[in-house]
């Protein structure tokens, strides 16, 4: 099974071994102290995701979804359903509506965030970030 976590604003796809940083982050990281080498300059606009190299064990912590979809192909599903294209930033709104506001939870499944068809996906997505 594969994670997503948050971290620095932005999303961390733990996936059979690989890490991918998917968005823009939105506050400084000390990449180091959660196990990762520096990847150096993210523009989530040009490119939505990145891999990471681990500098020793990857310290991941806190809620996180829990999926069926392996290798970089998540970290593609997660930027295409969870970034604003425009400003490559994780969408809140969207984040939340994902994994409600229940913080008691680590694991939550979120099979369903990547089943549902594109279609009706963005339906929901052009709702939670129209401006009202």
């Amino acid at each position: 099974m594969a994670r997503v976590y948050r971290l620095a604003g932005a999303l961390l796809a733990e996936t059979g071994g690989s890490h991918y940083l998917v968005g823009n982050p939105k506050r400084p990281c000390r990449w180091s102290d959660v196990g990762f080498v520096d990847p150096g300059l993210i523009d989530a606009t040009a490119r939505p995701y990145v891999a990471l190299t681990p500098n020793g064990a990857p310290r991941l912590q806190g809620p996180h979804l829990v999926v069926r979809l392996e290798g970089e192909a998540l970290a593609q599903a997660v930027a295409s359903r969870l970034l604003i294209s425009r400003n490559g930033s994780v969408s809140e709104r969207l984040w939340t509506l994902v994994v409600g506001d229940d913080d008691a939870r680590e694991e939550i499944p979120a099979q369903w965030l990547l089943d549902m068809p594109e279609s009706v996906w963005d339906v929901v997505r052009d709702a939670v970030l129209r401006c009202v």
